[in-house]
Parts: structure tokens; C-alpha cells; sequence
């Protein structure tokens, strides 16, 4: 009987054990806004728990993140001084596109039975504007004849903004060229006989079957180029986030000392009128306000471990990265976790899940801790190279090439390697110029 006990007291051990560890490995895992709602969830269910209202004069850093943009290239406004980020005030909810599209439906001289019809498909567009669905799906759903459907979504689509109601990309800049005041005849023919080779910017051979030059054809793309591909998207809600910085890099002369930003996180202590009933005699009352007390105790210990492990990741991260944070990107140097693991003696693992989600506040702008970990790319020097470093340099380059005549692959290759002692194939070239969403030469270059 002792033995089952004792087994059954190891077992529920060990699973309280793997539970805290759990837990805790969530709690690093949180970004500072995740772990201020965690806390007030937190809260909710531990009666021990109070959490201090943050400072009126606090402030959030707010960026606008676009997930497709590199950290690289985004820039963080600051003020004279340079020691605060700014940020914009969140917009106040807008009207959304079936919203817009209603209000001009109701001011339509046609009869309640198509003005149904109208708002039906009207509703049925997705967010972007688009249709999914065919005339024939849609009449289906209406009990209505595919006529009375097609003569209502040309209605639809004579709405603002124009190019809403249709199935493609094509047909949403047919709708736009066709609804302008002033037409352009072979503007709409280009896009309606030539679209798969306007979208591959093949100029010359649209120019070669018009019969006209390859300027003017260039010149009409750029034209088109200024039309809506998603007309609905002006409606969608503001969907940037803020981003909190988990720790700041502040600059002292020469050197760059590490800051963790405690402010942002709620602070958590203990509710005197409840601490008490720890000491109150009767079993069941004292069982569970002593294991509220236990998770107080653990969720405090948590957090000050969290504290501690970002601040030592970060310091290891500043002194591999000193280049960056003393002249900026172009210095940054190649890193990996291992090698912020072993300096800091930690698993390569629990330096994943320090970095992610979390945000440095720097004098180089606001920047995610995993920015700063990149492979290496062979330099005939010194024997590594940033892959970042790498990109800023192909980025430049880009920026700076003749419009008419285009860096290709090779090239840009080549003149890494004469430039900045960089060895890299056309393939490396090509690869980092998609990651970084720029298209190929053939597809850069302009005719005017």
C-alpha cells in the first residue's frame, strides 16, 4: 500500500514538474503583449493576483508591419533627440467595402427586386473586391434568372470603387480603364488581348503586334501600373499591430549597454485582503489558497527568469553584433543560436525562444532579435559574410543600376566579388534577389 503511495506520489510529481516547465517555457516564449494578457487571464483566476496600472506617461512603440517586408528595410521614425520612437494613433473603424457598396445600392433608381439582387452579390464579394462565384452559382442562390443576375452585377460594377465585382485581375483593370471619363482604346486592349504578356512585361512583342514602339508600350504600363489590383483593400481595417520592445540598446559613448523595457509588462503583487486566508484554519479554503499561492509564486519566478535569460541573450547578441549597432547594417556580422547558446550556456533551443516575438529598441530603429541571426557567405578575406550584409549590398546595387540597361545575376555577382571581396554564385544572386521580392533584369528593365 506504501509502495502504491509512493508510486502514485512520484508520478504526480513528475507531472507537475512537466507542467511548470511548460508553462514556463510559454512564458518566454511570449512577446511583451502576450505576456500582459496573460496576466490579466491570470488574474481572472488566481484571486492572489493584482496587477498595478501602468504609469499614465507610458508610451508604446508602434511600427506597421508589413510580413513580407525585411526587417532591413523598414525604418523606425525618431524624434530630434533620437531617443523615441514615434508612432501614429490607431485609425477609428472604417466603413468597410460592402458598407460603401450598400449605401450607393439604396441610391440606385431600380426596383426593390434587383436591389436585392444587387446587395446579395454585393455581400458576396470578398474583401479585395472580388467574385468568386459565377452568374449561374449566383442565380442558382437567388432562384433568379442568370439574365436578371448579370444585368445586376454589371450595375454592381459600375459602384465605387471601380473594378469591385469582378472574377480577375483582368477584368477588375478592364472595369477601371473602361469606367474613366476619358477611354483609352489600346490601353483596354492591351490588357484584354495582351494580359499574361503585359504581366510578364514582355514589351517588345506587344509593341511588335500593335505595330507600335516599345516606349509606348512602356509608357502604358506604367499608366496601368497606377490602377487598383484590389479595389476593396482602401476599406479593409487597420490591421497594423502594435509592437512593444521587449528591451532596449542604449548607446554610452563607445559602448551599448542592454535595458529591459519592465514598463510594458503589467507589475504583478500580491492581494493583501486574500493573503490572509493562506493562514485560515479550515482544510479545503487553506489546500487552495496555498496552491494559488504556488502559482503566484511560480508565474513572479517565471517572468524574473524571463527577464534574465533576454537580457543575457541580448548582451551575448550586441557583443556579436557590436559592427552593426556601432556603424549599422552593413556591418552586421553572420550568427547563429548555437553560437549564442554556448557563450550564454543555455539550449540552443531556449535562445529560439527568447528571440522570437521579442523586439529591440536600438539607435538604428526597432528591430525582431531574430534579425540579428544570419548564415555566412564566403569572403575571400576574412573568410564570412553576412547573408544580410550580402542583400543590402545586391539591394543597392539594384537601386542604383541604369533602367535601360539592368544588373543581371552574373553581373551582380561579379561585382560583389570586385567590390567587396564577396564570393558568391549567380545562383546565391538570384536567390537573395527573390527573397527580397525584386524581379528578374529581363523584368526591370524599361524602355523610356
Amino acid at each position: 500500500m506504501n509502495m502504491d503511495f509512493g508510486l502514485y506520489q512520484q508520478q504526480s510529481m513528475k507531472l507537475v514538474m512537466t507542467n511548470e516547465l511548460r508553462q514556463a517555457i510559454t512564458i518566454l516564449q511570449y512577446s511583451a503583449l502576450d505576456l500582459e494578457q496573460y496576466l490579466h487571464e491570470q488574474q481572472l483566476e488566481n484571486p492572489l493576483i493584482e496587477l498595478a496600472e501602468r504609469d499614465e506617461s507610458e508610451e508604446l512603440v508602434r511600427e506597421s508591419v508589413n510580413r513580407d517586408e525585411p526587417f532591413y528595410d523598414r525604418q523606425i521614425r525618431t524624434n530630434a533627440e533620437g531617443d523615441e520612437a514615434e508612432f501614429d494613433q490607431i485609425g477609428d473603424q472604417q466603413e468597410t467595402l460592402q458598407d460603401a457598396l450598400l449605401n450607393q445600392i439604396r441610391l440606385l433608381h431600380v426596383s426593390e427586386d434587383i436591389r436585392k439582387v444587387i446587395s446579395y452579390i454585393a455581400l458576396s464579394t470578398d474583401e479585395n473586391g472580388y467574385l468568386t462565384q459565377s452568374d449561374e452559382e449566383l442565380a442558382a442562390e437567388l432562384n433568379e434568372d442568370v439574365s436578371v443576375v448579370s444585368s445586376a452585377l454589371e450595375l454592381l460594377q459600375s459602384l465605387e470603387p471601380h473594378g469591385v465585382g469582378a472574377r480577375s485581375l483582368q477584368e477588375c483593370l478592364l472595369i477601371q480603364l473602361e469606367m474613366m471619363e476619358t477611354r483609352d482604346p489600346l490601353a483596354e486592349r492591351i490588357v484584354s488581348h495582351y494580359f499574361e504578356l503585359l504581366a510578364a512585361k514582355q514589351y517588345k512583342r506587344i509593341a511588335k503586334e500593335e505595330a507600335i514602339r516599345t516606349e509606348e508600350v512602356q509608357a502604358l504600363a506604367d499608366f496601368i501600373a497606377t490602377l487598383y489590383p484590389k479595389p476593396g483593400a482602401v476599406f479593409q481595417q487597420n490591421t497594423a499591430r502594435y509592437v512593444v520592445p521587449d528591451v532596449h540598446v542604449i548607446r554610452v559613448g563607445d559602448e551599448f549597454h542592454v535595458k529591459m523595457t519592465d514598463d510594458n509588462i503589467p507589475k504583478m503583487y500580491m492581494n493583501r485582503d486574500y493573503e490572509k486566508l493562506l493562514k485560515y484554519d479550515n482544510g479545503a479554503v487553506e489546500a487552495y489558497m496555498k496552491k494559488k499561492y504556488e502559482q503566484f509564486l511560480w508565474i513572479q519566478n517565471s517572468i524574473e527568469q524571463r527577464r534574465q535569460t533576454i537580457i543575457k541573450v541580448t548582451e551575448a547578441i550586441v557583443r556579436h553584433q557590436y559592427d552593426f549597432f556601432l556603424y549599422g547594417p552593413e556591418r552586421l556580422n553572420p550568427l547563429t543560436l548555437k553560437a549564442i547558446a554556448e557563450e550564454t550556456e543555455v539550449h540552443e533551443s531556449t535562445v529560439s525562444r527568447a528571440t522570437t516575438n521579442k523586439y529591440v529598441q536600438t539607435p538604428r530603429g526597432l528591430f525582431e532579435l531574430k534579425y540579428f541571426f544570419n548564415s555566412s557567405v564566403g569572403d575571400r578575406q576574412s573568410g564570412a559574410n553576412a547573408s544580410e550584409r550580402v542583400k543590402i549590398y545586391v539591394k543597392k546595387m539594384i537601386e542604383q543600376e541604369e533602367k535601360q540597361k539592368p544588373l543581371s545575376d552574373q553581373k551582380i555577382a561579379e561585382l560583389l566579388k570586385n567590390a567587396h571581396a564577396i564570393d558568391v554564385s549567380r545562383r546565391t544572386v538570384a536567390k537573395y534577389r527573390e527573397e527580397m521580392h525584386i524581379p528578374s533584369s529581363s523584368k526591370r528593365k524599361r524602355y523610356s
